[in-house]
């Protein structure tokens, strides 16, 4: 009888099904693999975790990732800022254009009163929220160079399906199309676009200067965070000792970096993104009611 006791613990429960909205080559999918094999590792196999990166899960849909983890479909996900904001309305903040300044900023909101309240918004929509971490800061890849508001007049660029990203762009005069990085792929081997924004290690992987998307302005306009998230139902079946060893792998789990070449980059210093700040001021403070006024102020404090 004890043989079969320990037999039973040694034996692993059912699989459980981890997201990310993109592959290992992103910082985002790294983080989802490592936090699936060191859960693996620590529980002695006695939690199967497999890695379904691209949202394979939610139809190749980022935006639909959130849902499925709520409802059961998903059981772990590493998830971006943006694309949970849709169903979580207080995810905008990383979001609002120019508000922070740089990770440090990002990790002081992070590690505070931010963070907690951010936290228990995630949980009143339904998901245990155990770990975050500064995501990738969003920058502008461009056929042409962009120095200033009046450079992206009629750009077509590709953004994150978010209605706070393409109000910024129009605000500064762009052309913004919501689309997935995959369909902006074809986009812009097409000629179709004249570029996107997204993230320098996401610029890296997709190899964008092959399409002569070959400038990068680094001008960090919209800033984004991963969340560790668990479903409910299942975070409640857990012991406390297992609970803190999923918590742990998460908070273990890697931050991943990629190069990038072939590429002219503009800096932008802080004077050089004030322009910028001037001209989406009235979508900040738009999308400052939609995200909650006193959650906003209380990051422009943290950040300050």
């Amino acid at each position: 009888m004890a043989e079969q006791s320990s037999a039973q613990e040694k034996s692993p429960q059912r699989e459980w099904k981890l997201s990310t909205a993109v592959g290992p080559a992103y910082p985002e999918g790294k983080a989802g693999e490592a936090w699936a094999r060191l859960i693996s590792e620590r529980s002695g196999a006695r939690f199967a975790v497999k890695h379904f990166p691209g949202a394979t899960l939610a139809q190749r849909d980022p935006a639909r990732e959130f849902a499925g983890l709520r409802d059961g479909a998903i059981d772990l996900a590493v998830g971006s800022a943006v694309n949970w904001a849709s169903q979580v309305k207080e995810l905008n903040l990383f979001a609002l254009p120019w508000l922070f300044a740089d990770h440090a900023a990002l990790e002081r909101a992070l590690a505070g009163e931010i963070g907690a309240r951010l936290s228990k918004a995630l949980e009143d929509a339904g998901v245990v929220s155990i770990a975050s971490t500064p995501g990738a800061f969003q920058q502008l890849a461009t056929r042409r160079p962009v120095h200033a508001p009046a450079d992206l007049a009629g750009l077509r660029l590709r953004a994150p399906v978010s209605r706070l990203y393409i109000e910024t762009l129009l605000a500064l005069g762009a052309v913004p199309a919501g689309m997935s990085a995959s369909d902006a792929r074809g986009a812009l081997s097409r000629g179709g676009l004249d570029g996107e924004v997204l993230g320098v290690a996401a610029f890296g992987a997709a190899r964008l200067y092959a399409n002569g998307v070959s400038h990068l302005l680094v001008w960090d306009g919209f800033a984004d965070a991963l969340f560790f998230a668990v479903n409910r139902e299942l975070w409640l079946t857990l012991s406390a000792a297992d609970r803190e060893l999923v918590r742990q792998a998460a908070n273990d789990a890697a931050l991943a970096r990629l190069a990038r070449e072939g590429t002219g980059v503009t800096r932008l210093t802080r004077a050089g993104k004030q322009p910028f700040r001037e001209r989406t001021r009235a979508v900040y403070e738009r999308w400052s009611a939609v995200v909650g006024e006193d959650l906003v102020r209380a990051a422009e404090e943290t950040v300050r």
